[in-house]
């Protein structure tokens, strides 16, 4: 896992931790922000593969266009775990604030 993660990007994916830990937080004492939290970890998780994509082609460009496939791909595969990891903290919030919804976690004292 501390390979995805240095991979990811340790920024973006420090931010989406945290942000996966302020969603899980949130199911407890905000569940009005649930979601919208969870809708700025996809957010982030996008941009940063769109940062990861400008690199691979930065890259690609770098070296005259002659690249192999495999780079190509390695490198999408690659700028494609941050969003992963914003896509599964926004199915996080989606599903605390669906069992918030159902009212199976009494939030209110």
């Amino acid at each position: 896992m501390i390979h995805l993660f240095n991979a990811g990007g340790p920024v973006y994916m420090s931010i989406l931790t945290i942000l996966l830990l302020t969603v899980l937080l949130s199911v407890y004492k905000f569940p009005k922000w649930t979601k919208e939290i969870g809708l700025l970890a996809l957010t982030v998780g996008i941009l940063g593969q769109v940062v990861g994509l400008y690199g691979v082609f930065e890259g690609i460009e770098s070296m005259g266009g002659n690249v192999e496939q495999a780079m190509i791909v390695g490198g999408l595969k690659i700028s494609m775990i941050s969003m992963i990891y914003g896509v599964i903290i926004f199915i996080v919030s989606l599903l605390g604030r669906l069992i918030n919804k159902r009212g199976i976690l009494n939030t209110t004292p």
